[in-house]
């Protein structure tokens, strides 16, 4: 539910934009509403993979090395609508796995990576908390660049 909770901010801040401004940087970073929504999808699927499949699950799509960066942002052909809809089939898939896993201690050791202890295990409770995290984060970058865009606010 809290999980729930935070998608729908991170939603709430694409609400009434045009494919335009949802591509729309509006700080000196890449980040834009529209890619936030993209990679928050992005991650969250890579993430539910990892409960089930461990770390092999920890790839980019395709191996391609790309795919990280342009995570962040909207691509020609991409439109906010279609981001919308894949973020809710991943939601959906994700919350199907949380209502189906038998055992939230579940746990994969971590590949190796220079942002993980070596030698580190997560369970599927640490790696649902960590997708809240993630989606949390975001979700006020979101609200940031929405109220550089056009004064809307997520909340207040």
């Amino acid at each position: 539910a809290l999980l729930d909770r935070h998608r729908g901010f991170l939603r709430h801040t694409a609400r009434g934009l045009t494919d335009e401004q949802a591509a729309k940087r509006t700080t000196v970073s890449d980040l834009c509403v529209g890619g936030l929504i993209k990679h928050v999808a992005m991650i969250e699927r890579q993430w539910a993979r990892f409960i089930v499949e461990g770390p092999s699950a920890m790839t980019f799509e395709g191996g391609d090395p790309n795919a990280f960066m342009n995570s962040f942002r909207m691509l020609d052909g991409e439109t906010l609508a279609g981001l919308l809809e894949h973020y809710d089939e991943v939601a959906n898939q994700t919350n199907e796995l949380v209502r189906t896993l038998p055992d939230l201690d579940l746990s994969h050791p971590l590949p190796p990576a220079p942002w993980f202890e070596p030698g580190a295990s997560w369970s599927a409770r640490h790696t649902l908390l960590h997708i809240l995290a993630e989606t949390s984060q975001h979700a006020g970058h979101a609200d940031i660049i929405r109220e550089s865009l056009d004064g809307a606010k997520s909340m207040g």
